[in-house]
């Protein structure tokens, strides 16, 4: 019953996209590179299940010799002897299987494990337009369902290819041996049930293939509208009604296709069990004729009737064997889809440690234009790639050079879509120049190692994003393994110790997903202090008080005097009160510096940046007059 469970199953997988496919050799080489380290438990496996499928031909034999030799003789002895084996017999066939199980499992969850975390590993490191262009829940997709699907290659479909050969050929074999007619007779009946059961597969299929469509869709529904965000997006709405309506639907849909599969695959195990029980019919009804003949024996007869049991599941598994290895494989190259994604930004050979930095930052002839999508497989995508996309990129720096000593504080203002977040953004390699150089205490930032360059540079965003986690958790983030005294002086120094101390469980409070449970300023202050934890040499503001009110602004503002004390910093900030204290105000323009000074020289300039200014000083005037 369990093999007709399993034949069911692969004639109902999704077979869309496997026609006219084929495995490459280089596909093969890889798939073999990561089976290397479990190579001698897959000869154990296979050694394993080919013992326990010889195993499973004796009892018929031994069943024989009780009617043939045994009852027919009066021989009780050796009926006792005979007795011992199918005891021995089916004590070894449950060793076996608990061997092979503990084999194949040990190479199953070893695969998944090498590659998730290789997977993980290699996507973790990718650079940020990445996951800009890629869907999460398909990287999700390829960490668990892929990843499992080609552990099924060495586990479930190695297993079941070399199990049913060896089942098939050695019942063949000792069938034909014992009587050839009734062999042929018993395999002549198998397309009456084969042909039958490939209509049934494919309507299997196609049902199949929509529930688990429907079943993602659902999921995520479910991912978008359950998040913080997405519960508020529908109470601010009033949608509840009509998302309960919808999701009805498709859930309906499910249930329908449920019953429908069920159905089909009640109808395939009656068919097996049928053409079993009439293939069993036959080699009886044709064997006890002959046997009245004295053709052939009793216990031959049963020994027949038994092994015809064994062939139509092993035939009919055999006839999707290729369709399995494909699916397998299949999982293998979406998986290696992943792996194969290039990085653009590594560490070049011989990079150096940056130690000690003082915080010096340059940037020398600085251009930068967004990469392309060629990098990034179409199948993670958030959508298909466009006309566009094979179009020349627009340069977003067009040259740009800009020193900002140690311990100095530079504020960078400009239009929208001026290049201000993307300048930042260039120091600690979220991205790379396109031409030119950023330096840090005269190196190259693409001549440091990652680690040491990122260890020495701390961003504080617009919007920090915090882990569904503690408050400490969160924090030590930033420095694993600090002492809560530590906690405690970034918190103080950020202006968030007091507002931490009064929640129910204190710096063991969980603050939600993205910290729903803070305010924005409190989520900024516990940014500071995260950073503050982290000590960098370089601070990078970006947008840090943009959305803030005037009481939370204040709060923030002292945390970030704090912050920034004997620490070089680059601020994008529309805020009048982080702009004027700044040592040095840059103006960007279209991708290029047009102006630089300080508030006072660009004030009596009269260029650009007095513009800005009067215009941010009215907004601020307006937002402290409104009541």
């Amino acid at each position: 019953m369990m093999s007709a469970w399993g034949v069911m199953h692969s004639m109902s997988a999704d077979r869309s996209g496997l026609a006219g496919r084929t495995i490459t050799a280089d596909t093969r080489r890889r798939v073999w590179s990561f089976a290397r380290p479990y190579r001698r438990w897959i000869v154990g496996f296979v050694a394993t299940t080919v013992a326990s499928t010889f195993l499973g031909l004796l009892p018929p034999l031994v069943i024989r010799e009780i009617f043939d030799s045994a009852i027919a003789e009066g021989d009780g002895g050796y009926l006792n002897q005979l007795f011992v084996v199918l005891l021995a017999t089916a004590a070894g066939e449950a060793l076996l299987s608990l061997l092979g199980r503990r084999l194949s499992s040990g190479i199953g969850e070893g695969l998944i494990f090498d590659l998730r975390r290789q997977l993980f590993d290699h996507v973790q490191r990718m650079p940020v337009a990445f996951f800009t262009r890629t869907q999460t829940g398909t990287l999700v997709s390829r960490l668990n369902n892929d990843v499992i699907g080609a552990q099924g290659a060495f586990t479930g479909t190695l297993g079941t290819v070399v199990s049913n050969v060896i089942t098939l050929a050695g019942t063949l074999i000792a069938m034909l041996v014992l009587e050839w007619r009734l062999t042929l007779l018993a395999v002549a009946i198998l397309p009456l049930f084969v042909l039958p059961a490939r209509r049934v597969g494919r309507g299997l299929q196609a049902i199949t293939r929509e529930g688990m469509n429907l079943n993602a869709s659902m999921n995520n529904t479910m991912t978008e509208r359950f998040n913080v965000a997405g519960a508020l997006l529908v109470k601010l709405f009033g949608r509840h009604d009509d998302e309960a309506a919808d999701f009805g639907d498709r859930a309906r849909r499910v249930r329908d296709i449920g019953i429908r599969s069920a159905m089909y695959s009640r109808v395939f195990l009656i068919a097996l069990t049928l053409v079993g029980a009439v293939g069993t019919a036959i080699v009886y009804w044709l064997g006890g004729h002959l046997a009245i003949d004295g053709a052939l024996s009793a216990g031959t007869l049963v020994a027949l009737g038994l092994y015809t049991v064994r062939i139509y599941v092993p035939l009919t598994s055999l006839s999707n064997a290729r369709v399995d290895v494909m699916s397998a494989f299949v999982s293998f190259e979406r998986v290696f889809e992943v792996l194969d994604t290039p990085n653009p930004i590594t560490d070049r050979p011989g990079a150096r440690d940056l130690r000690q930095p003082a915080g010096r930052v340059e940037f020398r002839g600085v251009r930068f234009a967004y990469p392309s999508a060629e990098s990034t497989p179409e199948s993670l995508e958030v959508a298909p790639a466009s006309a566009t996309d094979g179009a020349e990129a627009v340069e977003v720096l067009s040259g740009v050079d800009l020193q900002v000593e140690a311990g100095q504080m530079v504020a960078v203002v400009g239009p929208s879509g001026s290049g201000k977040t993307t300048l930042v953004s260039l120091v600690p390699r979220l991205y790379d120049v396109t031409e030119g150089a950023v330096l840090l205490d005269g190196a190259d930032a693409r001549d440091l190692t990652q680690a040491s360059l990122r260890a020495a540079i701390g961003t504080v965003t617009q919007d920090p994003h915090l882990f569904h986690d503690t408050v400490a958790s969160n924090l030590r983030y930033a420095r694993p393994g600090a002492a809560d005294t530590l906690l405690i002086e970034a918190c103080r120094a950020a202006r968030i110790h007091d507002v931490i101390a009064a929640l129910p469980d204190g710096y063991h409070t969980v603050v939600g997903e993205r910290g729903y449970r803070l305010s924005g300023g409190e989520k900024q202050r516990l940014a500071i202090a995260r950073m503050l934890l982290k000590d960098p040499a370089v601070v990078i503001l970006d947008e840090a008080t943009s959305h803030l009110d005037t009481e939370n602004e204040a709060l923030v503002q002292e945390a970030l005097t704090e912050a920034l004390r004997g620490r070089t910093s680059l601020v994008v900030a529309h805020r009048l009160s982080t702009i004027v204290d700044a040592d040095v105000i840059v103006v960007l323009d279209g991708g290029v510096i047009t102006e630089s000074g300080t508030h006072d020289e660009l004030r009596l300039a009269g260029g650009l940046y007095a513009e800005l200014y009067d215009g941010l000083l009215r907004a601020e005037t307006a937002q402290r007059t409104e009541p």
